[in-house]
């Protein structure tokens, strides 16, 4: 017996028809794929950027320094 598909065979083929047209990378052909492979990593590379200049700049004046 075969199983019944979650989406029509119709509808997934025209999806992957559409999917294979477009003319982006692979990891960003989804709508959402965007945030995940570019926006986050972004914000995290930023911020550790951001602490770690803090931290070299506390370095250097003396800043944060536990007795």
């Amino acid at each position: 017996m075969s199983e019944v598909p979650f989406i029509p065979r119709e509808r997934l083929i025209k999806q992957q028809q559409y999917f294979q047209n477009i003319s982006k990378h692979t990891y960003l052909k989804g709508r959402y794929d965007v945030i995940t492979s570019v926006t986050i990593p972004l914000a995290l590379a930023v911020s550790s950027g951001a602490l770690i200049a803090r931290g070299i700049f506390n370095m250097s004046h003396g800043i944060g320094k536990k007795a």
